[in-house]
């Protein structure tokens, strides 16, 4: 399969700071790849680098086989970039920001105006066309930016933390705008911290910590990574006293045990073994199962595993 970029050994030092380490991958065309990592880690540095908002110390990206620093005015007209802050203009109406980006791009003016009604339809945005962005919420501004982005059908598009902040109508349209996209042919390369966002959407995913590109893979053979995340959950008719949580952290093949809410979660890299013991524990005890779920690893716990952190804790990229 062709490919839309092709990242060769990115290098970026600040001073003495080096923040992305000789960094190479490649995301197929059509492709949804996400791009993962810790605060800090390099994401937002590589992704600038990707868009030519900083030039590499070392390495070379080419975004359809042109290099980003030398063609960066050629990669401009097929690639579509949504910052994770709105760049919309706050005193120009949603139709009119999304003409004025198409002028930008050197659009006919009715080329503009049938592409602004295509997608403010797109992003249902039609009850808003005549509003001022600044009176747009949060939401609804993150929808223009991305629909400006795509004013002029990009082949590429870069969504930096598309659904950041979000309620959840928007959310969801954004990752039907980007299934889309997909369906489409366009690359959509997309940084996030929702591990379930980039689980849901995302082909391939690259996790990045301390500028080291530490995997790259589908979602689903990098949660076999962390195997021994799998867990068995389960909700009883009646509270368990302590001698029974006790009892029931004890099981076979049970390596730990987490009360949530009503339920509780048996941490076990083999959850046939907990089931089998879980029901002689019940009989004993006089207890019925109301649910009784066996879960595999999660996303998030192939990230904790790989960069080796639980909470992120808010720095500077």
């Amino acid at each position: 399969m062709n490919t839309s970029i092709e990242v060769n050994g990115l290098t970026k030092y600040y001073g003495q700071l080096l923040a992305v380490d000789r960094v190479s991958f490649e995301v197929e065309t059509g492709e949804i790849f996400g791009f993962l990592g810790p605060n800090g880690a390099g994401k937002t540095t590589t992704l600038r680098m990707l868009t030519n908002l900083t030039r590499p110390s070392e390495g070379s990206a080419l975004i359809l086989g042109m290099d980003t620093v030398r063609d960066s005015l050629r990669i401009k007209s097929v690639v579509g970039i949504v910052p994770e802050a709105s760049n919309v203009f706050n005193e120009l109406t949603t139709v009119s920001n999304l003409t004025f980006t198409g002028a930008l791009y050197g659009m006919r003016r009715g080329q503009r105006a049938g592409r602004a009604a295509e997608l403010t339809g797109l992003f249902d945005l039609e009850a808003h066309r005549n509003r001022k962005a600044a009176e747009l919420s949060l939401g609804l501004k993150r929808r223009l930016t991305i629909a400006m982005s795509l004013m002029h059908r990009p082949s590429v598009v870069f969504l930096d933390e598309p659904t950041s902040g979000l309620d959840v109508e928007s959310s969801r349209l954004i990752r039907d705008i980007v299934r889309d996209l997909h369906r489409n042919g366009v690359t959509v390369f997309i940084t996030t911290h929702n591990m379930e966002e980039a689980n849901q959407l995302c082909h391939r995913i690259a996790v990045i910590d301390h500028g080291n590109l530490i995997a790259v893979d589908t979602p689903e053979r990098l949660k076999q990574a962390a195997t021994e995340a799998q867990a068995v959950e389960v909700a009883f008719d009646r509270n368990l006293d302590p001698g029974e949580e006790e009892a029931l952290s004890r099981l076979p093949c049970v390596s730990e045990l987490r009360a949530l809410g009503d339920k509780y979660r048996l941490i076990a890299s083999d959850p046939p073994c907990v089931l089998e013991a879980i029901y002689p524990f019940m009989n004993e005890r006089g207890l019925k199962p109301v649910s009784l779920n066996t879960f595999g690893p999660s996303l998030e716990d192939v990230f904790v595993k790989l960069t080796g952190k639980g909470k992120e804790q808010p720095a500077n990229e």
